[in-house]
């Protein structure tokens, strides 16, 4: 069996769909269940068996025998919460009761850590274990992600093999659960459905124009072809970054959907709002020579290709993957 955790969410629902169509449905899928929204993911996807967060660990414990390998990719991953308490609890301590579990039945994982572990990127984006203790994140989230990886790296025992990802800024099907923390394409479709215009963030940084600050945006089926890649062939243990190496601007991103849907361009700007203004990434962009030294050649989509499939084959569908 596999198992995934945050199964109903974003980048784990891609996953499973994935795995389905390698013919794979000995899962089981963890999750806290019942919002319709997100279980709206789960729908036609094959698996053996849900379990509720909160009793995993005591099911993984009696039946790690049984598991072959763990994409632990369920976190709390809002990066406005100001409770630390929560991030230590879900994305720190129970990340830790899947570490040693794998560990102690030898059981490789795969789990999701974060390009917010960066910060503003005064150590670059460079997935080094050495600038790890370095680091200073943004935001709570990005904190519990980084003190993850910095426990990991410590560990003597570790599973046999074990990938913390560092995913960048993410796009795909099955965010739409997600409100004001889906992808920015997510919103500008929405935003330009109703309203024939889309509004940026205006840029509070002199050494950026208006719409020029630049994200590593990576499509979901990338992040998922990584994934599947180390998972199949076994590359050297540590961390790795998974974005596309190229960092693209929001006004790209924005031209990009409006020609997806067939709309003329209509963009304006609007202040950064100020709960997360002093916090924003003007600039990330992921070294990926890490992954590709150990092998990984399957070409990343560009942002303009990814977007329209993104439009085409889903959004304006209003279907999943």
């Amino acid at each position: 069996m596999i198992v995934v955790t945050g199964a109903a969410g974003f980048i784990a629902s891609v996953l499973i769909g994935a795995l389905n169509d390698e013919g794979v449905d000995d899962l089981i899928l963890v999750d806290k269940f019942g919002d319709a929204a997100k279980m709206k993911n789960l729908d036609n996807k094959r698996y053996k068996e849900l379990i509720e967060r909160d009793v995993f660990i005591d099911w993984f414990e009696k039946n790690s025998d049984k598991v072959e390998f763990v994409f632990h990719i369920g976190a709390r991953s809002a990066t406005t919460g100001f409770d630390k308490s929560v991030f230590d609890e879900l994305n720190l301590n129970y990340s830790k009761s899947v570490w040693n579990i794998c560990t102690k039945a030898e059981i490789p994982m795969i789990y999701a850590s974060s390009a917010a572990t960066y910060g503003n990127g005064e150590f670059g984006y460079d997935d080094n274990h050495e600038i790890v203790e370095k680091l200073k994140p943004l935001n709570l989230y990005g904190e519990s992600k980084n003190d993850f990886d910095k426990w990991a790296l410590k560990q003597d025992k570790t599973p046999p093999s074990w990938y913390g990802m560092k995913y960048f800024n993410v796009y795909g099907p099955n965010e739409y659960h997600k409100g004001r923390m889906a992808s920015v394409i997510h919103s500008a479709f929405h935003q330009i459905k109703e309203k024939g215009a889309m509004k940026l963030f205006k840029s509070h940084n002199p050494d950026y124009a208006d719409g020029g600050q630049l994200r590593d945006f990576v499509y979901v089926k990338d992040l998922v072809e990584v994934m599947l890649f180390l998972w199949e062939y076994e590359a050297k243990s540590g961390l790795y970054n998974v974005g596309t190496g190229n960092a693209r601007s929001f006004l790209d991103l924005a031209k990009a959907t409006f020609k997806a849907m067939g709309v003329e361009e209509n963009i304006s700007f609007i202040d950064t709002p100020e709960d997360i203004r002093d916090k924003y990434q003007y600039f990330t962009e992921a070294n990926m020579s890490k992954l590709l030294d150990q092998g990984y050649a399957v070409p990343f989509y560009s942002l303009e290709d990814g977007v329209d499939d993104y439009v085409k084959e889903f959004l304006l569908k209003n279907d999943h993957y």
